[in-house]
């Protein structure tokens, strides 16, 4: 019996370990839980505290949002989208001419090649649906028009308006409407600008043309869409600035995110020069010709800015491991850093590639992006090709 006993005894203790060992570990559940549950909890009470004093401090009529130089080094940009690479993406854009230049032919032929995905002038487009508001335009008008440039080639990618409401009255509203029935819309192409805005022009001043532009920007921001407006110039005593031509005052052209000017030396001429000038963009000077046949603008050369930003040995190296053999790359700042071999901390470089990351995709097809998991941050490097 004692050996039995001896014998039970162990069987008992590891049941007891066991069952003791269940036990405390149910206990230590509980107790985990119960101390992470009372973590959570105070965590909330603390951000509901937060959000609450935010609220607070946005109700007060002296709240001025604001963030820090911290705070802007850690965000990261996606690159503009090209509309028409090197010349027009997404944001507002004025089109200037003198009346009878040729403006609604010129948009209407790059309203037609951003529709059908042809290259205008040789610049890659970016295909996508546009909506042309030719609002001094009707449908027969539009008809013969777009016959006489590209014959029976249709395309139910391009949309005709020949009506809409002003900024005061619902024209924020259409658009968005428009934009949501029609997702893959990145163009649209507002002839003209007078058209839209409320009053006559005796009542404009620099504030009121600044407001309305603004108005047009967050349109166009809000839809991700690029906004061209077609707008007239007339003559000035100062014509050494064409931009200084523009009809109306320096609010206009100063909101938006670039500017043509669209002109002939005599309205009679076949040739023409589109001088465009933006922000982050190179200015350039496009010499064109019109076909008589097709009344089509066609481009003879064009002047651009010379300008080249400096090599960035960063971006290089980063360049040199991923490649379109070895298209991805992840790790933390720190394994990315002696990666590339540069005398350079793994935070300066995080900021850095946050700072750059626009430049990396567009000059080197790399898509940079970044991720805060479990494990600390990660930084995600993708070679994605550019379409051709």
């Amino acid at each position: 019996m004692a050996d039995k006993k001896e014998m039970t005894t162990p069987n008992a203790s590891v049941g007891a370990d066991a069952g003791q060992s269940s036990k405390v570990f149910d206990e230590h559940i509980i107790t985990h839980d119960t101390a992470k549950f009372n973590d959570e909890f105070s965590n909330c009470e603390e951000k509901t505290a937060n959000i609450d004093q935010i609220i607070q401090r946005m109700n007060d009529s002296s709240f001025m949002p604001v963030v820090s130089m911290e705070d802007i080094y850690g965000m990261v940009f996606s690159p503009k989208e090209w509309i028409i690479k090197g010349i027009l993406r997404s944001g507002l854009y004025i089109l200037a001419g003198a009346p009878k230049v040729g403006k609604s032919f010129l948009v209407g032929q790059i309203a037609y090649h951003i529709s059908v995905g042809r290259p205008l002038w040789g610049y890659p487009v970016h295909r996508s649906l546009v909506l042309y508001m030719a609002l001094e335009d009707d449908h027969q008008r539009l008809q013969e028009r777009m016959f006489r440039m590209f014959g029976v080639e249709s395309t139910k990618d391009l949309y005709f308006s020949i009506s809409a409401k002003n900024l005061r009255e619902g024209l924020e509203e259409q658009i968005a409407g428009f934009v949501k029935v029609h997702p893959g819309t990145r163009l649209i192409i507002i002839d003209t600008l007078k058209k839209i805005r409320p009053g006559d022009d005796d009542t404009y001043s620099y504030a009121r043309d600044y407001a309305d532009m603004t108005q047009l920007k967050k349109i166009a921001d809000d839809n991700g869409i690029c906004l061209l407006l077609v707008h007239h110039t007339r003559k000035k005593d100062d014509e050494s600035d064409a931009f200084n031509t523009v009809s109306g005052t320096n609010g206009l052209t100063g909101a938006a995110d670039g500017s043509f000017i669209f002109a002939k030396k005599r309205r009679t001429d076949s040739d023409a020069v589109l001088q465009f000038t933006g922000r982050d963009l190179q200015d350039q000077i496009f010499y064109l010709s019109k076909n008589r046949e097709t009344l089509t603008w066609e481009l003879d050369r064009v002047e651009v800015e010379d300008f080249t930003p400096p090599p960035d040995p960063v971006l290089i190296a980063v360049s040199q491991i991923v490649t379109a053999d070895t298209p991805q790359w992840s790790g933390s700042p720190t394994e990315l850093a002696e990666a590339l071999s540069e005398d350079i901390s793994p935070i300066a470089l995080t900021k850095h590639l946050n700072v750059n990351a626009g430049r990396l995709q567009k000059d080197y097809s790399i898509q940079y992006r970044r991720k805060t998991l479990h494990e600390g941050r990660r930084i995600f490097l993708e070679y994605i090709p550019a379409e051709s």
